[in-house]
C-alpha cells in the first residue's frame, strides 16, 4: 500500500514531486518521548522512530544515488534514513509526521539538478573588465610616492 494524498487514516504524506513512499518499506518503532509531559510521559510510548532503507527501497536508481549523496545527519553510513518524531502527543500523529518528513526528503532530490553549461564572457564584458582594471591601476599608482628620476 502506498501513501496517498487523499488517504487521511493510513498516513498522508503529501504527494509532491517524487514517487510516493510505500508504507511496507518503512519500519516504525514506538519509543518514549523525551522532555516534559508530566506523569503521562513515563508510561506512554508516543514518540516514533522511522527507519527506511534506501538500497532496499523501490525507488528509481538515480533517485537512490541522489539520496545517498545527500549530506544529511538522518542518513546512516549503511543508507538507512532514521527519523525521530516526538512533537505530537499521539503516536499516530507522530507516525504521520514522520512519513511526511520522509516524503519531503525524497521530494527534495526528485528533480535532477540542471547540468551547468559553461558560457564565455562577451566581448563587451571583457573590455569593461580591462578598462576597470586599468582605472584601478591608475588610482593605486597615484597613491604611491613620486619617483625621483635623478637618482641613478
Amino acid at each position: 500500500m502506498s501513501v496517498g494524498a487523499d488517504d487521511d487514516t493510513h498516513g498522508s504524506a503529501q504527494a509532491g514531486l517524487g514517487p510516493l513512499v510505500r508504507e511496507d518499506e518503512v519500519e516504525f518503532s514506538a519509543i518514549r518521548a523525551q522532555g516534559a509531559g508530566g506523569q503521562n510521559v513515563n508510561k506512554v510510548s508516543s514518540a516514533v522512530h522511522l527507519r527506511y532503507s534506501i538500497p532496499d527501497a523501490s525507488l528509481p536508481d538515480d533517485l537512490k544515488e541522489r539520496l545517498l549523496g545527500l549530506r544529511d545527519h538522518r542518513i546512516t553510513a549503511e543508507g538507512v534514513v532514521v527519523i525521530k518524531v516526538q512533537t505530537q502527543r499521539s503516536q499516530e500523529q507522530n507516525r504521520l509526521e514522520a512519513l511526511q518528513r520522509l516524503q519531503a526528503l525524497i521530494d527534495s532530490v526528485a528533480v535532477p539538478p540542471k547540468t551547468r553549461r559553461p558560457t564565455k564572457p562577451t566581448r563587451g564584458s571583457r573590455l569593461r573588465r580591462l578598462q576597470e582594471k586599468s582605472q584601478r591601476g591608475l588610482v593605486k599608482q597615484q597613491r604611491s610616492r613620486p619617483r625621483d628620476d635623478n637618482r641613478g
